[in-house]
């Protein structure tokens, strides 16, 4: 069986997920994760549980509400792209002085440019 345990970047973009797999948190080194352009509605938890994780892509997305209190402990994150969805006004709120790492967010009411 092949073991993924040792990636470090995981591009899964454009493929109509709406959640992730539980074996995600299993990724230990992964530092870069793109999941731009899905259906995920509700922001994938499993991702705050890796240690190395520095860049998290979710833009255009359905995503309402982030964990921003558990954002705020991982220590190597570095940056979250949320652009393009439609997160409630509590997150563009509280998440600012909150986080050390950049979050990309868009106007309120934003909508992606088509394809």
């Amino acid at each position: 069986m092949t073991t993924f345990c040792q990636l470090q970047e995981l591009r899964l973009e454009g493929n109509f997920l709406h959640r992730l797999p539980n074996e995600v948190s299993t990724l230990q080194h992964l530092k870069a994760i793109d999941l731009s352009r899905n259906q995920f509605q509700d922001f994938p938890e499993q991702l705050t549980s890796l240690p190395a994780l520095e860049t998290i892509n979710l833009e255009e997305n359905e995503i309402v509400d982030v964990p921003v209190e558990k954002l705020a402990t991982m220590p190597t994150l570095r940056s979250v792209n949320l652009r393009f969805n439609p997160l409630n006004a509590e997150v563009r709120v509280i998440a600012p002085p909150l986080i050390k790492f950049e979050m990309l967010m868009s106007p309120e009411g934003a909508r992606a440019p088509p394809p």
